[in-house]
């Protein structure tokens, strides 16, 4: 990928990045309301929630962000590469 093609992707990748941590959080927040309709999500300096809930929210929050976060980049490389016929992932041996 040529330098200035570099340059043009770099914005594109913060900007989807900042997108896709919007979408995760909201779509985690949707989900663990629907899996603990009591409560909002837990803070884990909360005493008085439980030592299971919280780690629970944890991990099933970084499942959540994993896959909007993969789901999101590959989608702006797949909308960069068509827009730019270049592939926007760094080759083998070139500094990133």
């Amino acid at each position: 990928m040529s330098d200035v093609i570099r340059i043009l992707y770099k914005p594109l990748s913060v900007a989807t990045s900042v997108a896709g941590g919007m979408l995760a959080g909201a779509a985690f927040t949707r989900l663990w309301r629907r899996v603990n309709t009591d409560e909002a999500v837990p803070d884990p300096k909360d005493l008085h929630r439980s030592s299971r809930e919280v780690p629970t929210a944890a991990a099933i929050q970084g499942v959540v962000f994993g896959v909007v976060k993969a789901a999101v980049d590959r989608a702006g490389a797949r909308g960069f590469e068509k827009l730019t016929h270049s592939d926007p992932s760094p080759t083998r041996g070139s500094p990133k």
